[in-house]
């Protein structure tokens, strides 16, 4: 089944209207949210019904005030601060401070330091007008990205699979860590959202060449294409040579910012954009289909 990530190397792209305006388009989908640090296509699709389970991932350090003795050795040994004084005799762990190395555990006199599973977040299967929605909010500072990402794609497949859905349409995170690397590894095709600046340019490159490495097939969507004509050709001719298909060209629009207000989608909300990302739509689907070979030019 076909596993489509649409990704921007930047933020503020206009990855998530992307994708948003896709989900509308998409006839039987699972539609995923892999930016867990800061999700935000709820916003416009607006899920319901959420079956929620917290995320459990790493551990965490906290002291039994039954069996410390004050003996001081934990926030001795502590590289990272967690372990302050109470009072004369007694210690406490700070949770946001706690990286979960164990050193504490292991090295106390008198194992008074339990090591619990921790929870760093909650991922939900909701329900949506466009068909279900896998997503996540991971706690503040919480660490453990790339692996709730790879939970929700396993969810997503699950899904997929039991309710006879034909693809996967994913929005992923900005940049290139680690969450966008275990959005991709295995996906059908990336959709690469550019915009015609420097940075953009830029940030397209970086994200492609991470695209390269791991053998996935890209295509690119140039949004607000008519800002700079110079950079959008040059960003164009570099796509051309390296074989990466422009799938849609969207113009500068009010209408952006009129239909996230109006909390739609931009194929809900109509005009000149909802035409041309539903020919991208299109484009995309006939890529997913039979992807081909590129090489990177940036």
């Amino acid at each position: 089944m076909p596993e489509i990530v649409v990704l921007s190397g930047k933020g503020g792209a206009g990855k998530t209207s992307v994708t948003a305006a896709f989900a509308a388009l998409s006839r039987n989908a699972v539609l995923c949210d892999l930016d867990v640090d800061a999700p935000d296509l709820h916003i416009l699709l607006a899920p319901r019904g959420s079956r929620r389970e917290p995320f459990v991932a790493g551990h965490l350090a906290a002291i039994d005030p039954a069996r410390c003795d004050g003996c001081g050795e934990c926030a001795a040994r502590c590289r990272y601060g967690a372990v302050s004084a109470a009072d004369r005799d007694r210690f406490v762990i700070n949770p946001a401070h706690c990286e979960g190395c164990k050193v504490c555990v292991v090295l106390c006199p008198r194992q008074a330091i339990l090591f619990t599973p921790r929870t760093c977040g909650v991922s939900a299967v909701s329900d949506t007008r466009y068909g279900p929605f896998v997503h996540a909010r991971l706690d503040p500072g919480a660490e453990n990205s790339g692996r709730l990402v790879a939970l929700l794609r396993q969810k997503a497949k699950a899904l997929a699979k039991e309710q006879g859905r034909d693809l996967i349409l994913a929005d992923g995170a900005p940049g290139i860590a680690c969450p966008v690397v275990s959005s991709i590894t295995g996906a059908t095709l990336a959709v690469l959202v550019t915009e015609p600046t420097p940075s953009g340019s830029h940030d397209l490159g970086r994200v492609a060449t991470l695209c390269d490495h791991f053998k996935l097939p890209t295509a690119v969507l140039l949004n607000k294409a008519d800002l700079n004509p110079d950079e959008a050709a040059r960003i164009e001719d570099a796509c051309r040579d390296a074989g990466r298909p422009i799938v849609g060209r969207l113009p500068y629009s009010p209408d952006v910012t009129a239909a996230m207000a109006a909390r739609q989608t931009l194929t809900e909300y109509g005009g000149p954009l909802a035409d041309a990302l539903a020919e991208a739509w299109a484009n995309v689907l006939n890529l997913a289909a039979a992807p081909k070979p590129q090489r990177n030019p940036f």
